[in-house]
């Protein structure tokens, strides 16, 4: 294991500091290092691993793809991409989607096309953003512009212009950056690496009134939130507010390098025409298999009914977990995404390899949350199993 470190150390840029394991193959919702120690994944990959490792009839779709052809490029048709553009828009009640490469591009995708659409109605001619700050919505330059953690964006600047930044979960914050010049409100359903931080019925309601009223487009970022992670297929569908404009990846490929932005009518109608936008790779038969494959299991298997019998359990263990260790300040999150905040003296990156040690991998998110993203098959014996890791982690470090 050490070899393949050091290996990866001389010849990989150094832009993560990886944790000292090496992961070689998995099985459900377990996943096994070079040598042969197997670990409870409770990260999935950042939240993308939402059918684990090796789920039934996954793989196969992929090696059957593959043995008919990979790639096309976008001067042309391909059947995959009918199939999961069709189950996509279906799932979201929205009408148009462009694949992507990853929730980045996505999100690129998204700005293009709030801008595009501005200049095309003529009902808001402007092109300022206004995101959220403690936001995270990727590493490109454009995406980095709305991010709200200058942390990510320092050694970057300057970045694009036209972003004013909001707080979230407060309206009024909101409604003072919007001026003449915004074409958009962009933010997470629920933020990811801010902190876990769902958003309130109330203020998703009033950014979607002040769009309404402005003429501004709404744009929810559902890259790590999204696919069935809250319970839903979408986060937003829970509070009954659809946005204009939505960004997805992660568990959209399960694994598969693949992201999109869906638009509803309106939207698609009047932004983005050929010439505008594009993608060598996007929307390859490759990835839209997955895709494909991917809803089609979600409905077969009952993926969501699942999320929602099984997310209070584990809301449960760890609420138990809080009131048991003074280092655990409290839980929040929704669904299968949850976050516990980490402190009186404890970090939480101490907490993270301690657990790694003890067999289990968990992430963290901000600076001093714990975050709890597994696999959205896991049973309540998993949920036992990750209590017991974790409970053993924090007994070692106390």
């Amino acid at each position: 294991m050490n070899k393949y470190m050091e290996q990866t150390e001389n010849y990989v840029l150094h832009t993560y500091n990886r944790f000292p394991a090496v992961f070689e193959s998995g099985q459900g919702v377990y996943v096994k290092d070079t040598e042969g120690k197997e670990y409870l994944d409770f990260g999935a990959g950042i939240a993308v691993l939402g059918l684990g490792y090796h789920y039934p009839g996954f793989d196969e779709a992929l090696k059957e793809q593959i043995d008919k052809i990979i790639h096309t490029s976008n001067l042309y048709y391909n059947v995959p991409l009918a199939a999961a553009a069709e189950k996509i828009v279906k799932a979201s009640g929205m009408s148009k989607v462009f694949f992507t490469n990853s929730g980045t591009e996505a999100i690129e995708g998204a700005i293009k096309a709030a801008r595009k659409y501005a200049r095309m109605s003529g009902e808001k001619p402007g092109y300022e953003i206004v995101a959220m700050n403690h936001s995270f919505h990727g590493r490109s330059v454009g995406a980095l512009s709305v991010t709200g953690n200058p942390h990510y964006q320092e050694a970057f600047r300057p970045l694009m212009d036209g972003v004013r930044f909001a707080d979230f979960n407060d309206l009024d914050s909101v409604k003072a950056q919007i001026n003449e010049k915004t074409c958009a409100i962009l933010l997470e359903t629920v933020q990811g690496e801010g902190g876990i931080y769902p958003a309130d019925q109330a203020f998703l309601e009033g950014v979607r009134a002040l769009c309404d009223e402005h003429g501004l487009l709404m744009i929810l970022d559902e890259i790590q939130c999204g696919m069935g992670r809250c319970g839903s297929m979408f986060a937003w569908q829970q509070y009954g507010v659809q946005p204009d404009i939505m960004a997805c990846a992660k568990t959209l490929g399960c694994g598969v390098p693949v992201g999109a932005f869906v638009l509803n009518e309106k939207t698609a109608a009047r932004s983005l025409v050929p010439g505008d936008h594009g993608t060598t790779y996007g929307g390859n038969p490759f990835a839209c298999a997955a895709v494909s494959k991917v809803f089609d299991i979600f409905a077969q298997d009952h993926i969501l009914e699942h999320v929602q019998k099984i997310a209070p359990y584990l809301e449960e263990k760890l609420d138990a977990l809080v009131n048991k260790y003074d280092c655990l300040i409290t839980r929040r999150g929704k669904g299968l995404m949850q976050g516990v905040v980490v402190g009186n003296g404890v970090k939480v990156g101490d907490v993270v390899m301690q657990c790694l040690a003890c067999g289990l991998v968990v992430l963290s998110a901000g600076s001093d949350v714990l975050r709890i993203v597994p696999p959205l098959i896991i049973e309540k014996k998993h949920v036992d199993e990750m209590a017991e890791k974790l409970e053993k982690a924090l007994e070692s470090l106390a």
